[in-house]
């Protein structure tokens, strides 16, 4: 009985490290042949060069990087093994989306991917041309056609692969993660394969890149729509898949490893320690500084901080004014003591107190507004700079999606920073991933959950005091945000008028605080930043 075996290498590489990418694919083929016998091994999609490579792909040298990145594995990569890496490539003028094959030191074929995305964070029709050609190689007597991500969701290459005799589907992947994303893609996997009747080898990258992050889940599916090997999602790893031909002529991927399916809450608190972590780490940092206050959203930021980075990278500093509540205080120090991180008291009072003596003639005759809880923010986020200057550690900023898009944040204050972990996790989900993370292991006191949200600028200050419950809040965020529906739809469907077009209101009118807000992962169908792109300045009034 004939036999294959392929091996899915999800690696996480580093966006521009084409050499170092280059040497972590050698790498991998060289594991893969002697742990697993491989026979093909299958890279990411832009696997040479990380995606997105956004306007790297214009640089001068781009193309002769990728020549001798080419030329290196042709020369390290052992005879006898079939490689499939994705990377892109000019030819005959035209820059594409290219799946190479390596087989016995030398390339015998290249496949250009045919559908370009162009919607929500992809941007590949402004780089690649089209491909329109078909790719479908043999190794051990199996025909292996090559599509590249989007094709599977197109649908119309995967077909044409399989009419030019295709008998197992490879697809290379660079998907990036959202909430609803992993049940999306099994559900596409098992219709696209039994549309053709033909297995499928689903390959993804792993890890963060700016505001993108990539959860791996690797797969092979049989012609039937089952799944018969499944990666982990949120590890680097290779993951084999043996092939049988059957009786009948068709091969058949073997039941092999299938892990577990994640929970929302741990896929996507998985997500932003991943997201953090290596937004950090591939920066060059030495760890993170972060404001903690003893609420809800410092308190989650600080726990994904300690479990991306380790205790002794992440330093909490506690800025209390007067309106900090003595559990505040009580709770950020406990914090501090369990998950073991460097922590520091700095009262702000003097700080607070020399600005308003020195605005207190340009001051005379107002009123006290926002201008003296901004002051306090501001105040703050001049402390966390400094410590980040001095010591090298990048400032993680602690905002929620909620607070974000109806504008309840401070400029050069507590929007200051280089990374937000919480930027695309509205606040209910705050409250949902702080639980979650709790029955890991002790992490936020209970009280940091459970006790009513405040930002603690003014005397018995509460949320809910210019807010709608977080929930209802939530709701109508999520319908205006990624469903793009109308105040009046977003009414029609149940929600009272009055909050709907005051949230909507706060929405538009505070583009320009999100667009000066550190990056952070996406990890909702639609986040703030490339993904949804409205103008600041407009005469757009919603509900005229």
């Amino acid at each position: 009985m004939q036999d294959l075996t392929l091996v899915m290498a999800q690696l996480d590489p580093l966006v521009g490290d084409i050499p170092g990418n280059t040497a972590r694919a050698i790498e991998s083929v060289r594991e893969a042949s002697l742990e697993h016998k491989a026979d093909v091994v299958v890279l990411p999609e832009l696997c040479l060069t990380g995606y997105p490579p956004e306007d790297l792909l214009l640089r001068e040298s781009m193309e002769s990087r990728l020549e001798e990145a080419r030329a290196q594995m042709a020369k390290k990569v052992a005879p006898g093994v079939m490689v499939i890496v994705g990377y892109p490539g000019m030819r005959d003028g035209k820059r594409y989306n290219l799946a190479g094959v390596l087989k016995d030191g030398e390339w015998i074929a290249e496949y250009a991917k045919q559908a370009l995305p162009n919607y929500q964070v992809f941007d590949e029709q402004r780089y690649f041309t089209p491909g329109s050609e078909p790719c479908v190689v043999e190794c051990r007597g199996a025909r292996l056609g090559i599509v590249i991500c989007e094709d599977l969701w197109d649908g119309a290459p995967v077909r044409q692969a399989r009419d030019a005799g295709a008998e197992i589907l490879v697809s290379l992947n660079a998907s990036p993660y959202h909430l609803e994303k992993p049940a999306e893609r099994n559900q596409l996997f098992a219709e696209r394969a039994a549309e053709v009747n033909c297995p499928l080898v689903y390959v993804n990258q792993i890890g963060g890149q700016d505001e993108l992050v990539f959860d791996g889940g690797s797969a092979a599916i049989d012609a039937d729509g089952k799944t018969c090997v499944q990666a982990p999602w949120w590890d680097v790893g290779l993951m084999p898949v043996q092939f049988l031909k059957a009786e009948g002529g068709n091969w058949v991927p073997q039941s092999g490893e299938i892990a577990e399916l994640l929970s929302p809450e741990e896929s996507l608190y998985c997500a932003l320690v991943t997201g953090l972590r290596d937004y950090v780490n591939k920066s060059g940092f030495k760890g993170v500084v972060l404001g903690l206050s003893g609420g809800i959203d410092s308190g989650l930021s600080l726990a994904i901080a300690v479990d991306a980075l380790g205790a002794d990278r992440v330093h909490a500093v506690m800025m209390p004014y007067h309106y900090t509540a003595d559990i505040s205080k009580e709770d950020a120090a406990e914090q501090a003591r369990l998950l073991g991180v460097n922590y520091e008291v700095m009262p702000i009072a003097p700080m607070v107190e020399a600005f308003t003596e020195t605005l207190a003639e340009s001051f005379a005759g107002s009123e006290r507004d926002t201008t003296e809880e901004n002051l306090q923010s501001r105040c703050r986020g001049v402390l966390l700079m400094a410590i980040s200057n001095k010591k090298g550690l990048m400032v993680l900023t602690t905002g929620n999606k909620s607070e974000m898009a109806v504008g309840y944040a401070t400029l050069y204050g507590d929007m200051v920073g280089g990374y937000n972990a919480l930027k695309d996790v509205y606040k209910s989900w705050v409250f949902r991933l702080a639980n979650w993370r709790n029955t890991m292991g002790p992490a936020i006191p209970e009280r940091v959950i459970t006790r009513p949200p405040s930002a603690e600028l003014a005397e018995d200050q509460l949320d809910s005091d210019s807010l709608p419950d977080y929930d209802t809040l939530d709701a109508i965020l999520t319908h205006y945000i990624e469903g793009d529906m109308s105040a009046e739809a977003i009414i029609r469907s149940g929600f009272e008028e009055e909050d709907v077009y005051r949230v909507v209101r706060l929405v538009d009118r505070t583009e320009y605080k999100r667009r000066q807000a550190p990056v952070g992962v996406r990890v909702t169908p639609r986040g703030f930043g490339r993904d949804r792109r409205y103008p600041i300045v407009n005469g757009w009034v919603a509900g005229e």
